[in-house]
């Protein structure tokens, strides 16, 4: 069994049906946010096509993005016996991400989401399997580790104690925090030695303000907030704003790049984002370097259908940047 990971990813996998309607609307505040997908109640609603994705999930796009761009990757994961987590197992494999680490539940299914796709965007429907988790101490020390949205419930926290514990004795192991729903609902009290134990943490703007508890609209003071809980650099996406990001001395600012073609449907940009930025890192680059990686991936994924096969190799990332507007660069603010 390799032991001499790069990347090590933890977090539930899922597959993602794709459901693409065609008769829906949107009606969101005047400021554009809030917004609600809205369909025909008690109707029967037409839609054009499904597409099933499997082994996706942040943690999943995460491992397959780090395998992309050249790092030894696997997953810490969870899956039912059944024909989906099989399925899920071989497109794993078929990305070159090492399953070794993934349990496998008699009995249980595997995660299933179905995915509202409408015009350029998505609501997802998300059960998390109440699986029994355990952390393999078997993980070692890769150079990261990834952590990223698990279950709800006493043993989803009980094993975030386990993963904290297991940094506490690989102090060499770096991590990084990229909180799934449940986590963010969790707050920082229950999470706090992840919080305190991570190198570099992601989350977008409603997030950020979701977990200090305050509409605060500076972004500086949004990413210093979010600092003095204990990440040692915090990155805060704004969507067509760029991302912004603070190492705790200064604060940039990075322009997202520039789409090709409009985007075709959005799952995963956030999770492309954050995975490239810290496989740039894995890779030697530095924070700034790191920044101009990042919104590349994104911009790639949001092309296509799901949250993986728009994954760029690094060196089409390369290409991408070599082709970069004379303003794509980030800004210290």
């Amino acid at each position: 069994m390799q032991k001499d990971f790069d990347f090590v990813a933890i977090g539930d996998t899922t597959t993602d049906a794709f459901i693409r309607l065609k008769d829906a609307s949107v009606h969101c505040d005047i400021d554009k946010e809030n917004c609600q997908l809205c369909v025909g109640f008690g109707e029967k609603i037409p839609y054009e096509f499904v597409k099933v994705v499997r082994a996706v999930g942040n943690s999943a796009n995460a491992a397959v993005s780090a395998s992309r761009l050249g790092l030894k990757s696997a997953i810490v994961s969870n899956l039912g016996d059944d024909q989906n987590g099989k399925e899920c197992l071989e497109e794993l494999g078929k990305n070159n991400v090492s399953t070794y680490f993934t349990k496998i539940h008699t009995g249980k299914n595997t995660n299933y989401h179905y995915v509202l796709w409408y015009e350029d965007d998505r609501t997802i429907l998300i059960k998390h399997e109440d699986y029994d988790y355990s952390f393999p101490k078997e993980v070692g020390s890769p150079k990261w580790i990834y952590l990223s949205s698990i279950g709800n419930g006493e043993k989803a926290f009980s094993f975030h104690n386990e993963v904290a514990e297991h940094l506490a004795k690989n102090p060499e192991v770096k991590l990084a925090f990229q909180p799934g729903t449940f986590q963010i609902n969790a707050g920082y009290e229950k999470l706090k030695d992840i919080y305190n134990r991570t190198e570099i943490f992601f989350v977008n703007v409603g997030e950020a303000k979701k977990i200090i508890g305050k509409d605060e609209d500076d972004i500086k003071k949004l990413l210093a907030a979010v600092h003095s809980l204990g990440p040692k650099i915090v990155v805060i996406t704004d969507g067509p704003r760029g991302a912004y990001v603070y190492d705790g001395n200064n604060v940039w600012k990075m322009p997202k790049y520039p789409d090709p073609k409009p985007p075709l449907e959005r799952t995963g940009a956030g999770d492309s984002f954050a995975s490239t930025f810290v496989s740039a890192l894995a890779l030697g680059l530095t924070i700034e370097e790191a920044m101009t990686w990042a919104p590349i991936n994104s911009m790639s994924v949001v092309q296509y259908v799901g949250a993986q096969e728009g994954l760029l190799t690094q060196e089409k990332l390369k290409e991408y940047l070599a082709n970069a507007p004379a303003d794509y660069k980030p800004i210290k603010i």
